[in-house]
């Protein structure tokens, strides 16, 4: 039978797990970025340079907003724009700095050089 006790060292251990996390990102993988898409989870593509500026900015706007429980079930891939050419010429990108989401199969969305935390929220929630 639960005690109180038992009801605070659950409260505590919930308390201590912090809020839900997207999944961390990882980088693009074709078989991993397809079974998210036939899932029909939100993902996030972020195609960027370890030399971008923006890029830099861009990553802890993009850490902060994927601890939202509204972005758990968030599948973020990152594609490296100097060493993956052939992915970034598959994915249409231009530039590092590239975000693009996708809802399941469907791209819905697409930011280049986006710094403002509210835009790339928005961006973000067209995939949800």
């Amino acid at each position: 039978m639960p005690t109180r006790r038992h009801a605070l060292a659950l409260a505590a251990a919930l308390i201590l797990a912090g809020p839900a996390r997207a999944a961390a990102p990882v980088p693009f993988d074709p078989q991993a970025f397809e079974a998210a898409q036939a899932e029909g989870r939100p993902i996030l593509v972020q195609i960027s340079a370890p030399w971008c500026p923006i890029c830099r900015t861009q990553k802890p706007i993009l850490a902060t907003l994927g601890a939202e429980p509204r972005f758990k079930d968030l599948a973020v891939f990152t594609i490296d724009f100097d060493s993956q050419r052939d992915l970034v010429r598959r994915f249409e990108a231009r530039t590092q700095s590239t975000l693009i989401v996708f809802k399941g199969k469907a791209e819905v969305g697409r930011s280049v050089g986006e710094t403002q935390p509210e835009w790339i929220e928005q961006l973000l929630e067209k995939a949800l």
